[in-house]
């Protein structure tokens, strides 16, 4: 229990020495350049502390809970020697922390709102609707290729600079014939499915399964799943834009 408690008041210093630049340069511009108070000082302390909570809740959660288990199934599956069921846990696994993502979820709310206030869908909660979570589960399922190409590149020992440049060819190809409306989101799209829930776990995937394959190193071979994380929701959504 004290050393539970000692882990976590260490997570919360780190947290606050995080936060302390930011709040740095709130502070230095209301001061300096705008040259104004701070509006409501107490909620403003009071929301500051709760950030900073969360983030040591966070961050110690992390540690105590989601890298361990990542890594422990990446080090089952290869002890298991089952290729198939480790790339259908690699789909699953980017597929669902991709679909819980909060910054897809409100991204992919403003999305519908700005479409259907733009014409391209209707203007009705159901048809908004539809549109985020086509969009949501657009990403969520490149989400889980991703993974699974970065899974397969991990055991066969690809080099991971020919999969990121073919990538990115066909992005500016595609650009180049996606309908202009959906451009922005698909870029967007890349951005936010790299977040808190996906992050961890799959990167705890990819370091232990790194870790588990003789011949691998987790520093060469084990990271890089995030980048393919952010690369191919850019390619499904122009596409989906395309279809729809």
């Amino acid at each position: 229990m004290q050393k539970t408690v000692q882990k976590l008041l260490v997570s919360m210093v780190g947290s606050l020495r995080d936060l302390l630049p930011i709040l740095l340069v709130v502070v230095f511009f209301e001061f300096v350049v705008l040259e104004q108070s701070l509006p409501n000082i107490s909620r403003l302390l009071t929301g500051v502390l709760f950030v900073i909570l969360g983030l040591t809740f966070f961050i110690h959660g992390l540690e105590q809970g989601l890298f361990p288990i990542g890594e422990s199934m990446a080090h089952a599956f290869a002890k298991k020697g089952s290729i198939f069921w480790l790339i259908v846990f690699a789909f699953s696994l980017g597929f669902g922390t991709t679909v819980a993502e909060p910054a897809l979820i409100a991204v992919a709310a403003e999305a519908s709102d700005v479409a259907a206030s733009g014409g391209m869908i209707e203007a009705t909660e159901q048809s908004k609707l539809s549109y985020a979570n086509g969009l949501r589960f657009t990403v969520a399922f490149s989400v889980g290729i991703a993974i699974v190409i970065g899974v397969v590149r991990i055991l066969k020992g690809w080099p991971i600079q020919w999969i990121i440049i073919g990538g990115y060819l066909l992005v500016v190809i595609m650009t180049m014939f996606a309908p202009k409306e959906i451009i922005g989101i698909a870029y967007d799209s890349g951005g936010v499915t790299t977040s808190t829930i996906t992050v961890p776990l799959v990167t705890a995937l990819g370091v232990g399964l790194a870790s588990s394959i003789k011949g691998r190193n987790p520093m060469i071979d084990g990271f890089g799943l995030i980048a393919f994380a952010s690369l191919t929701p850019i390619i499904f959504v122009m596409a989906y834009g395309m279809v729809i």
